[in-house]
């Protein structure tokens, strides 16, 4: 036995599927039992039907651009995605309004979180956090002094004094210093064309009567160093428990009060804030854009930067907050950009800003800047939506397009298995094998999807699963001419396998990590059904690759021990004479007698072959002898005469 022969180990490949794909089923089952989990795929739009909204936005001017309506389109599907809800639709019709097509029976929660406006505001931070909860921040601290105390026990008194004494050190000097309030977020600096002035030396931007007063006269400004409503039990508690480490904290739709202190998550969830109430609504942007910071003395540099233009109302307003926060301590210098009830950015004030021209500035990348701006200008009118009618539609497709799907799929597949049966015989059992198992797993997957991440299957994504699966019969080809390979070079099929598959793999991994580059691309960049396409394609091709590995090389290392396989019989697809080998180069190769071969062959036994040897060798010498004695009598003839 070769040494190849004793790694292999199919049983443990064999087992590992199994463990996995009954891990997935067993989910699956308790979540019919104890959740929402079903045993068939939640269907798209295009298959199931659902819920249409048309939202009509609702605006002071009646004029709506088409980039405000993009915007718009992108704060919902941001929302809708967030919650879980996939495959939904949501485009504009004609230059007003917005639909929005939400497969299946939405929720209420999901309802309201279409319908709801999205408002641009900016308020005052009057304290900023880490993004997890408090019972969050105890576990993680009783984990950090667990692993200390551990470490500790493990050093010497020299060391744990050693220690203490750098603790003392580095305590001490952040007493020297200020020590930023609050934790939280670095913050990026707004500056404007005055940036360099000094905030004592900018002249007032507040205009007589207004003192003390919001842009419309009616309420006193929120100050966090003096009011003390922010530090209520009601809003400790509240900041306390959130978690905005969970998405489902910031799927945005949050309709929070103008006129009073909020709670909200920082967008990407690196954060969470205390915030007072609106100084400025976003209806005062007047533009927005980004590019390279200018500074002071007109160089550009090379750190990227949003410019804000605020209308006479926003120059006036702005002025007032950052006049009045400029110079105050982190992170009673910051204000906050809201954005559908979650910050999307907390600058520090650097100077007074009073010419209605703010930039902000800090380690952006040209994508994050363009996010940014396209929010703050787009984001500037308070586009509210009134429903202009909600109604349920039927599929556009429905269940005679899934049946067609269904039966082209089934042609192709039996396509596939008879092409298999004609070139590989007996050894089409493993394709047929193979194709069913990824199947089934594909299958499992899919169920676990929908039920814990909202897929919902379309036709294009059944598309792609049948287009995933036939491809998975291109590994098991590759595989298969490569042990045929081996066999020509005269190896025995259990070696075959094993070589074969090393040389195999190689060009199966590179060939599914090309599938799945392409699958992820077309993912993030497409939208709706085509990202149902994408998705599925790329899932077939994970289940591909897992097969192979875990499913059709370890039948092949079974099968390569049977007598049916291992002896090259004709119809096992693997008969060396067949692949158009010799007998004498692979009699030994393939453990055959000699004896049975050479019978076989000629039809003589070797005992014949021997006698007949025999007798042809005698006849040679016989003649040779013959000749050579009429050459002598001849020569002794010719002496006498």
């Amino acid at each position: 036995m070769s040494a190849s022969d004793k790694k292999a180990r199919p049983g443990r490949s064999f087992a590992v599927l199994g463990v996995f794909s009954a891990l997935l089923a067993g989910l699956v089952a308790l979540g019919a039992v104890f959740s929402s989990a079903t045993w068939a795929p939640k269907l798209a739009l295009d298959l199931e039907g659902g819920t249409s909204i048309i939202l009509e936005p609702q605006i002071k001017d009646q004029q709506v651009t088409k980039e405000q309506l993009e915007q718009a389109v992108e704060i919902i599907r941001q929302r809708v995605d967030s919650t879980g809800v996939s495959e939904a639709e949501i485009s504009t019709q004609g230059d007003r309004n917005i639909v929005v097509n939400l497969p299946g029976n939405p929720d209420e929660k999901t309802r309201d979180l279409v319908r709801s406006s999205a408002q641009l505001s900016f308020r005052r931070v009057a304290f900023v956090g880490p993004p997890e909860s408090a019972a969050a921040q105890e576990k993680q601290q009783k984990e950090q002094e667990d692993s200390q105390k551990k470490k500790s026990d493990e050093l010497s008194e020299e060391d744990q004094k050693r220690i203490e004494d750098l603790i003392g050190d580095q305590e001490g000097e952040q007493q020297d210093g200020e020590a930023p309030q609050g934790g939280g977020t670095a913050s990026a600096p707004a500056d404007g064309e005055d940036a360099k002035k000094p905030a004592e030396e900018s002249p007032s931007a507040e205009p007589k009567g207004t003192e003390g007063k919001d842009d419309d006269g009616k309420r006193p400004r929120f100050d966090p160093m003096t009011d003390n409503s922010w530090q209520s039990q009601k809003v400790m508690k509240e900041f306390t428990e959130l978690d905005c480490t969970d998405p489902a904290n910031r799927t945005g739709g949050k309709q929070t009060p103008a006129d009073e202190v909020v709670v909200e998550c920082a967008q990407d969830g690196s954060a969470k804030f205390v915030l007072g109430p609106v100084e400025l609504s976003g209806e005062h942007v007047k533009d927005a854009s980004y590019g390279f910071e200018t500074s002071s003395s007109g160089q550009q540099t090379n750190r990227l930067a949003v410019t804000m233009e605020f209308d006479d109302v926003g120059r006036k307003v702005f002025g007032e907050i950052t006049q009045t926060i400029t110079g105050l301590q982190q992170p009673y210098n910051q204000f906050a950009i809201e954005l559908d009830g979650l910050v999307l950015s907390a600058p520090a004030s650097q100077s007074a800003v009073t010419d209605g021209r703010a930039q902000i500035t800090g380690s952006f990348s040209e994508e994050e800047a363009q996010t940014l701006s396209n929010q703050l200008k787009n984001g500037a009118l308070p586009i509210s939506f009134q429903v202009q009618s909600e109604e349920q539609i039927s599929p556009t497709l429905g269940a005679d397009y899934l049946q067609k799907g269904l039966i082209a799929g089934a042609i192709g597949l039996l396509l596939v298995v008879l092409y298999s049966v004609l070139q590989y015989r007996a050894l089409s059992t493993v394709t047929i094998a193979s194709l069913v198992a990824a199947g089934i797993l594909t299958y499992l997957l899919l169920l676990f999807a929908s039920w814990r991440y909202g897929y919902r299957l379309s036709l294009a994504g059944l598309a792609g699963i049948i287009i995933g699966i036939g491809m998975t019969a291109d590994s098991f080809i590759v595989y298969f001419e490569r042990i045929r390979d081996e066999i020509r070079d005269g190896r025995r099929l259990t070696s075959a396998v094993e070589v074969g598959w090393v040389r195999a793999r190689q060009t199966i991994y590179a060939s599914k990590a090309v599938n799945m580059l392409a699958a992820v691309i077309l993912y993030i960049l497409a939208v709706g059904s085509v990202r149902g396409f994408a998705f599925t394609l790329g899932l077939t091709v994970i289940v591909d690759v897992i097969i192979v590995v875990f499913f059709t090389h370890p039948m092949l290392q079974l099968l390569a021990r049977t007598k049916f396989f291992g002896e090259g019989h004709p119809m096992s697809g693997m008969d060396p004479r067949q692949l158009g080998v010799k007998p004498a180069a692979y009699r030994g190769a393939m453990g055959l007698d000699l004896e049975k071969a050479r019978q076989k062959t000629t039809g003589r036994s070797a005992e014949e072959a021997q006698r007949r040897e025999g007798a042809r060798r005698r006849r040679e010498r016989d003649t040779s002898s013959s000749l050579a004695a009429r050459k002598a009598a001849a020569a002794e003839q010719a002496g006498e005469d």
